[in-house]
């Protein structure tokens, strides 16, 4: 249902709730929610208010519906609004929306064309917002998994700015600690000749052969020298320039890359640790310090500092989601892999420690998570473990040239297409299931060109509509004085209520953080159309019919247009 529809009957519903209290002496009555009956023929949007208040004032649930009914038939507009409304069950009111209703939608998308959908945030929400994702060590190339984060983060990201958030993105590098050691070490050892394998392969290396790549760059570079300092500066800095390729391969940008070496030089994580020892958050233990996270619903305390002096992985943590909210960031979000559920608890405990101290007001939990699990690929109907390049994984670099179908024989040009189908193949697969379960990645689906394929099945329904519209050979502002009210088959009638809940998705998706609920509307809306599309010939002899039926189609092309940008998918205007 159209937002300004709805709003408008919750108004009338209201008004008359208000006016039946008034007259009878009864109470406040809360404000009325309206939802989309299950069974299509039930109507297009349905009350349950009646049921709701029957005990709180002591009247039967039908004849409350009743009467309520017959205060809102009295109320000026509703006739134009609504086409009719029944009594339901035990007192559910069922309202039929008028023709004018309905097909407002349509003047309403292409008056507001690409920023149809787009909200100004509620009163009291918060303008901004920080999302962190990827975020991977600088160590190798990045995974499938990394994949999956940077398309949900990217997707929450433009989903909060349609409703009206300034989105910051940001990358946090771990660029300290044991694995960037490791990596120094194993770039170091292929200088001397060895290779995995190998009597004096060390245990902890990195086997893939991108190690050999790093140690050959480096040896042909300028700051070549045999020393372990010079070897990690290179070797960080030659994965993460890799990493920055593949990640503009999958069309993904980050406003801010954060070092968390950085917390180290400028004093934070050394800052923490004082804070929370000054107000009795610490306690010392078989040599080590420890946070006292039970206070804060931990399953146990958390070791900070080990007894040989280091600090435990969540320390620096802390400090960089101090950084965060010193910025200015009330509401945060991180999108991460499963296995980071464990350190929630004690990242929150820290940060509650540090508002205690500085006297700052940080909700009990911030930052928000969405943790996604594991991406399986399958292949030519077996898994996929191991990437040659990488060694113990499939990159994301790989699923975006399998899912294209690229070939070593292509032209650049060939070559560029081929990336952006396998891009906005990946992209849409990464999303279209809730972040919380596993995937599985299917290449061969992805590879299809056929309605089993989703995102071909959506981008395809835009293609067509183009393809249809370029027949026809007008120009779109025509449309604009289109009759709407000859829009009375059933299948136009699912198109426009399909095309009216999107404001309502984008809404619910990004306060649940959820774009999967955008991938399945868009996978519906598309079926709508491919229905309507085979239930009304469109390029009809009456002018005026076509016209209607040429404005519904520019609509939900629209729209289509609108939800695959949220995505980050491109909307093709020929396949």
């Amino acid at each position: 249902m159209l937002s300004t529809n709805k709003n408008r009957l919750i108004e009338m519903l209201s008004a008359a709730l208000a006016g039946l209290a008034q007259e009878r002496g009864l109470g406040e009555a809360p404000t009325p929610r309206l939802e989309r009956p299950k069974a299509v023929d039930h109507g297009d949007v349905a009350c349950n208010i009646a049921l709701q208040l029957s005990k709180a004032w002591k009247l039967n649930p039908r004849e409350l519906a009743q009467a309520l009914v017959e205060r809102l038939q009295q109320q000026a507009g509703f006739s134009q609004l609504i086409a009719s409304c029944e009594i339901a069950g035990p007192g559910f009111i069922n309202f039929r929306l008028s023709n004018a209703a309905k097909t407002a939608v349509v003047e309403e998308i292409l008056s507001a064309g690409p920023h149809f959908g787009e909200t100004a945030p509620s009163d009291g929400s918060p303008t901004s917002a920080m999302i962190e994702f990827v975020s991977a060590n600088p160590t190798g190339p990045l995974h499938v998994g990394h994949g999956r984060q940077a398309a949900l983060g990217d997707a929450l990201a433009n989903l909060l700015a349609t409703q009206g958030i300034q989105v910051h993105r940001e990358f946090y590098y771990n660029d300290a600690g044991v694995q960037i050691a490791n990596l120094a070490l194993s770039v170091q050892a292929r200088l001397a000749g060895l290779k995995p394998g190998d009597a004096k392969w060390p245990e902890q290396a990195y086997n893939g052969e991108y190690i050999g790549e790093i140690a050959a760059a480096f040896k042909a570079s300028p700051e070549f020298k045999d020393d372990i300092e010079a070897i990690r500066q290179f070797a960080v800095a030659y994965l993460r320039n890799e990493q920055d390729i593949d990640l503009k391969t999958f069309g993904v940008k980050f406003d801010c890359y954060y070092l968390e070496s950085s917390l180290y030089t400028d004093g934070s994580v050394a800052q923490i640790v004082s804070d929370l020892q000054s107000i009795g958050k610490t306690y010392e233990s078989e040599g080590a310090l420890w946070l006292k996270s039970t206070d804060d619903g931990d399953d146990k305390d958390r070791v900070m500092r080990k007894s040989d002096g280091s600090f435990t992985y969540f320390v620096p943590d802390v400090a960089y989601h101090t950084s965060k909210w010193k910025r200015g960031f009330q509401k945060v979000i991180n999108v991460q892999g499963s296995d980071h559920h464990g350190t929630i608890a004690r990242v929150r405990s820290g940060l509650q420690g540090v508002a205690q101290k500085r006297g700052w007001d940080i909700p009990k939990m911030y930052p928000e998570y969405v943790l996604h699990k594991m991406v399986t690929v399958m292949r030519h109907g077996e898994e996929v473990k191991i990437s040659k390049r990488a060694g113990s994984y499939v990159t994301v670099r790989d699923l975006v040239e399998w899912s294209g179908g690229v070939t070593s024989e292509m032209t650049a040009e060939e070559r560029e297409f081929a990336l952006q189908r396998g891009r906005d193949a990946v992209r849409f697969f990464l999303i279209s299931r809730k972040a919380d379960t596993e995937f599985v990645f299917d290449i061969d689906l992805a590879l299809q060109q056929n309605d089993e394929n989703p995102v071909f099945y959506v981008q395809y329904a835009h293609a067509r509509i183009s393809s249809i519209l370029q027949q026809w050979g007008g120009q779109a502002s025509e449309l604009a004085k289109a009759d709407l009210s000859l829009l009375q088959s059933k299948a136009s009638d699912h198109l426009l209520r399909r095309l009216a809940e999107y404001p309502e998705v984008l809404t619910a998706a990004a306060e649940e953080l959820a774009p999967h609920a955008l991938a399945f509307y868009l996978r519906d809306l598309a079926g709508d159309f491919h229905t309507f599309y085979n239930a009304d010939r469109v390029l009809v002899d009456d002018q005026h019919l076509k016209q209607a039926r040429l404005a519904l189609l520019l609509a939900t092309r629209q729209v289509l247009q609108n939800g695959l940008k949220v995505l980050g998918v491109s909307a093709p205007f020929k396949m």
